[in-house]
């Protein structure tokens, strides 16, 4: 599927892992239509289109899709209400999909979560094939399972279902580099230090979303090597090992405050990468480089 300059779609384009995307896209000289919901907000890059509205609107759906090669979602209201992330994740995704499958797209490339997998203590090392959380375990687990697998049922389509732990990155909504910082400040997160705290850098994520939207990684027969073609195929994306130390360490050293740890079972295995390496990527960033850029912020900001 690689063009001299592949027309990709990108949801979600105004956010940490969004602008990060498109970021990566226009560095493989590809031609970038960032939905977004707000007028002016679409990062301001050349090769960059901006289109306003709802992804979830069959018009646009139609519009945005129309001539393009691969569609990227990012979008879903984690933290909002049950109903909402259902409405946006599980009925919206899927409009947003058929619409491609219809314009003849190659490949679409959703930003799932490892959320999905159960990090119960006591469960060793997680692959693309671990177990699934149950159902009723979180909202957020929940429709992010019932979204995966609404997608799983748009036939025709190359379809890549990219599953990242924590996501960092700077940023003013990054969750983990602004937003949990602030309730730590607060007070209330207890955690076990020994904790398995999975994580990957938004640019390393951005990286492998933009390899297998621009078809710079080939479908294979064999997901190991590459997304199987007209099929749904999984694919974790983690940095190196960490713990809930490293994290919750580095966020309370750089407030100022006492970390609080307990003594609780936990989850102390790893998010295994093995496939993703297997379609040629590797993460840039390494854990002190990531504990740095967030110290910096928190300092900053502090």
């Amino acid at each position: 599927m690689v063009d001299a300059s592949p027309v990709v779609v990108v949801t979600g384009a105004n956010g940490l892992v969004g602008t990060a995307v498109c970021r990566a896209l226009v560095e493989r000289s590809a031609q970038v239509r960032a939905v977004v919901r707000r007028a002016g907000s679409a990062p301001a890059l050349d090769g960059v289109t901006e289109h306003v509205g709802n992804f979830a609107d069959e018009s646009l759906a139609r519009t945005v899709t129309q001539g393009a090669d691969a569609v990227v979602t990012t979008v879903h209201p984690m933290g909002s209400p049950r109903e909402v992330q259902h409405r946006v994740g599980v009925e919206g995704t899927p409009v947003l999909a058929r619409a491609a499958r219809d314009a003849g797209v190659a490949r679409l490339v959703h930003v799932s979560t490892a959320g999905v997998y159960d990090r119960s203590a006591g469960v060793g090392d997680v692959a693309e094939d671990g177990a699934l959380v149950p159902e009723g375990s979180d909202d957020y687990a929940d429709t992010k399972n019932a979204t995966d697998a609404a997608l799983a049922q748009v036939g025709g389509l190359t379809t890549v279902l990219v599953r990242p732990p924590a996501v960092m990155g700077a940023g003013e909504t990054s969750i983990w580099n602004s937003l949990r910082p602030q309730d730590v400040r607060g007070g209330g997160l207890r955690v076990n230090p020994a904790k398995t705290w999975g994580w990957v850098h938004v640019d390393d994520l951005a990286a492998l979303i933009a390899d297998v939207a621009t078809g710079a990684v080939a479908t294979a027969d064999d997901p190991e090597r590459g997304p199987v073609a007209g099929s749904t195929t999984a694919v974790i994306v983690a940095g190196e090992p960490a713990t809930w130390r490293d994290y919750l360490g580095t966020v309370t050293d750089a407030l100022g405050v006492e970390p609080e740890w307990s003594d609780e079972p936990v989850w102390t295995g790893q998010l295994r990468s093995d496939r993703a390496r297997g379609w040629g990527w590797a993460p840039r960033v390494s854990l002190a480089q990531a504990m740095d850029e967030l110290r910096q912020g928190l300092t900053t900001r502090g």
